[in-house]
């Protein structure tokens, strides 16, 4: 893509509603962070002093972007008054795309969901077509909320491919790549005229909802590991998602697993998915189903008429399947040891694992713990936390609205005094 065309796509430089003061847009980070807040609280979290948060609290209730919403907890002396978002400002949207699902939410600024659309969808579709099925379900949502298309403010939005963040474009996305280069926040912004939209990778909107919203709440540094189709990460460093220099961090989808395994379709050798992600394991129990070692498979291969799924591998497992417990403890293995390489180079003190492959039971978490702490040093896993996403399905969506908001507002380019 032409370095004119980047620069015009631009996300991060496109207009957005509000723009504030760089010691306003500190104060609107840390609200963001927690929903509401008190002073007090705010100048631990910045480290100001509570005369400098009094000011630029004071500017932002003038400006109608902060409220004050009652009295929150005594912490031993008057009760604080606590502030939040202006949520009568406007609304924001959620967008979680997958492989084969679509997930709408409406929400106020403050990430309090209003609406909300499940269902299916097919990424091998052209962009227009099924973006313009996006734009329709978030127009029916808004409805049914009597909220006009111009009062939404952001829209959040994950696809299941890799990202440039700064334009918020794919770039040769595996699964859908009529989408190269396509500009999604243009084409939406036709219909929401007065929206920032933010693209991101599927997987980093997951890790940033369990982050603002889930177990990661307080978690400076997470490895969110998403296992489907393919296997990717989303990296929180110091309480942000890092993306890298251009949003390619986290593919350790094709970290190599195997010197000696087979081509993956990225042209290199014994890739981590290509070994154990969803069709790995699917592609193993049918082997297994056709070759008798599972009786327990062979049975669900002919009531699904000839198709196994990673699903099918966790019941057989859960029934005491020699075969499906040995595949799923493959799985384990292998992307455990690819996370212990993670784990003695970044020492973050969570994992999380998500997508559908993650429901085929508690046999994948035990077999990659296992590899995590077997491979990795023992101050690096001293404290570290490796468990399921208890979010599940809902981080996507929670995340693809706390991106909206977190991008909601842009700091004013010249130069402020206050600074």
């Amino acid at each position: 893509m032409p370095a004119t065309t980047r620069k015009r796509l631009s996300q991060l430089d496109s207009a957005a509603p509000f723009v504030v003061t760089r010691p306003e847009s500190q104060i609107i980070i840390a609200v963001n962070r927690q929903v509401s807040i008190s002073r007090s609280d705010l100048a631990r979290q910045t480290g100001w002093s509570r005369p400098k948060v009094a000011s630029s609290v004071a500017t932002l209730i003038h400006k109608s972007i902060l409220i004050e919403v009652g009295a929150g907890p005594s912490q031993g002396g008057r009760r604080p008054r606590m502030l939040e978002l202006n949520s009568s400002l406007g609304y924001l949207v959620g967008v979680d795309l997958g492989a084969t699902s679509l997930e709408v939410a409406l929400a106020d600024l403050n990430g309090r969901v209003l609406e909300r659309y499940s269902g299916a969808a097919d990424v091998r579709e052209e962009p227009k077509a099924l973006l313009g099925e996006i734009g329709r379900r978030i127009l029916e949502l808004c409805g049914r909320q009597s909220v006009p298309a111009q009062r939404v403010l952001g829209i959040g939005m994950g696809v299941p491919g890799p990202v440039e963040f700064s334009t918020g474009t794919l770039v040769a996305p595996p699964l859908m790549p009529a989408w190269d280069g396509f500009p999604i926040g243009e084409y939406l912004r036709e219909t929401f005229r007065t929206a920032r939209v933010m693209v991101d990778n599927d997987v980093n909107i997951m890790a940033l909802g369990e982050l603002r919203a889930g177990a990661a709440v307080g978690v400076d540094n997470l490895i969110f590991v998403k296992i489907g189709t393919g296997i990717g990460a989303g990296i929180v460093c110091n309480g942000a998602i890092h993306r890298g220099s251009s949003g390619g961090a986290g593919d350790i989808g094709h970290i190599c697993a195997d010197r000696s395994g087979p081509m993956c379709r990225c042209g290199n050798i014994g890739c981590l998915e290509l070994l154990a992600a969803g069709p790995a394991i699917a592609a193993r129990a049918l082997a297994a189903a056709r070759d008798g070692q599972s009786a327990v498979l062979a049975r669900r291969l002919e009531a699904n008429a000839g198709l196994l799924r990673a699903e099918d591998v966790g019941a057989a497992a859960s029934e005491g399947d020699r075969a499906a417990i040995e595949i799923v403890q493959t799985s384990g293995r292998l992307i455990g040891e690819v996370l212990a390489s993670l784990v003695n180079f970044f020492n973050p003190g969570m994992i999380l694992i998500g997508g559908g492959v993650s429901n085929i039971g508690n046999q994948l978490l035990s077999s990659i713990r296992r590899a995590v702490l077997h491979r990795s040093t023992a101050l690096a896993t001293r404290d570290l936390v490796v468990n399921f996403s208890p979010m599940g399905p809902d981080a996507g969506v929670t995340g693809a609205i706390q991106l909206a908001r977190e991008y909601l507002f842009v700091v004013q380019a010249r130069p402020n005094a206050a600074d």
